[in-house]
């Protein structure tokens, strides 16, 4: 079917729910619909659309700095597409961070929140995906926007990618571009934007680990020249594969799944005999697709794992803006 005629077929709905949307979000702001609060500061990671935008690696990269500077670190996080209290993404970052932060996952987060403060103190939480959560009060809001994926002509919901209207950027204390390295030119519009702190990031390329091995990385010298087969289950699985060909990865075939994708041995077969068939000497992905791949073997030729932290500047400002936000303990209620 004509995706326009989808759009057009789709547009009624979306009508209805960005109606529900909007009063959702009137009814928190006048205090009919009251907020949650959690004795420790709480900081929310979030965007505005379906598809990944870099959440995940900014709620590590958080951690990460909060952790530096001697915080007690809790990340609340609903664990979609996740069974048994867990995810992909939440075992992501409990491999990177290597249990130096408390996880509470489920959908009710302040229920989660209070039993971790409960058991131990917290000095902040980060609240993964949390910009349409407003049943619990956040005293600092960061909405992630993809540069490479712009929204002017975007859709809400299920036309399009929008969860919510482009005017609700306004709740926002800290907006944040993802992916600029591949956007020539956003850092410098995004130094015009003063309406509120804007800020860029970069993805990086920290190294890589061989799937199932230890968590020492491995340069690119290291993994050997290629060809590789490249594949993943992301929101935006363009974004990988430009990543590599930006890093210098040879990349022969390429083939992409659903987001959080769980790997079956029938997947298993369609990537080796793809891999094989474009003469890959090795294979390569994400860190969330090798949680989507326990108990999966690949024996027929290398796999390695892509490791990456975000770059974020300018950082200083972009730490002190977080500071001063919290240290004035504004919340973000609407």
């Amino acid at each position: 079917m004509n995706v326009s005629l989808v759009r057009m077929l789709l547009w009624p709905p979306s009508l209805l729910y960005g109606a529900f949307v909007r009063l959702r979000v009137w009814l928190y702001a006048k205090g009919l619909l009251k907020q949650k609060r959690l004795k420790a500061p709480v900081v929310s990671v979030g965007n505005l659309t379906v598809g990944g935008t870099g959440k995940t690696p900014m709620v590590i990269w958080l951690a990460e700095r909060f952790l530096a500077e001697g915080k007690r670190v809790a990340i609340l996080s609903r664990g979609y597409h996740g069974t048994n209290g867990t995810s992909d993404e939440i075992e992501l970052m409990k491999f990177r961070l290597q249990g130096r932060a408390a996880f509470g996952v489920g959908k009710d987060r302040f229920t989660e929140g209070q039993r971790i403060e409960s058991q131990e103190p917290v000095d902040v939480f980060l609240l993964d995906d949390g910009f349409q959560h407003l049943q619990l009060a956040r005293d600092l809001d960061i909405l992630l926007m993809d540069a490479s994926r712009g929204l002017a002509d975007e859709l809400l919901l299920p036309a399009g990618r929008l969860r919510e209207p482009l005017s609700a950027m306004s709740r926002a204390n800290i907006l944040v571009f993802t992916r600029t390295e591949n956007m020539p030119g956003t850092v410098d519009a995004i130094q015009k934007l003063n309406q509120y702190p804007v800020f860029a990031a970069a993805t990086q390329l920290v190294g890589f680990r061989r799937l199932g091995g230890e968590i020492a990385l491995l340069s690119s010298s290291e993994i050997g020249a290629g060809p590789f087969f490249a594949f993943c289950g992301l929101g935006n699985s363009d974004a990988f594969f430009r990543d590599l060909r930006n890093w210098g990865v040879v990349v022969c075939s390429q083939m992409s799944f659903s987001d959080h994708h769980r790997y079956t041995e029938e997947d298993i077969l369609r990537i080796h005999l793809e891999a094989k068939r474009a003469g890959a000497n090795a294979l390569v992905t994400t860190e969330k697709d090798e949680q989507n791949l326990s108990g999966m073997r690949l024996e027929h030729a290398p796999v390695y794992v892509s490791v990456i932290d975000l770059v974020v500047s300018p950082e200083a400002d972009f730490k002190n803006a977080l500071d001063q936000t919290l240290q004035q303990g504004s919340g973000a209620a609407a």
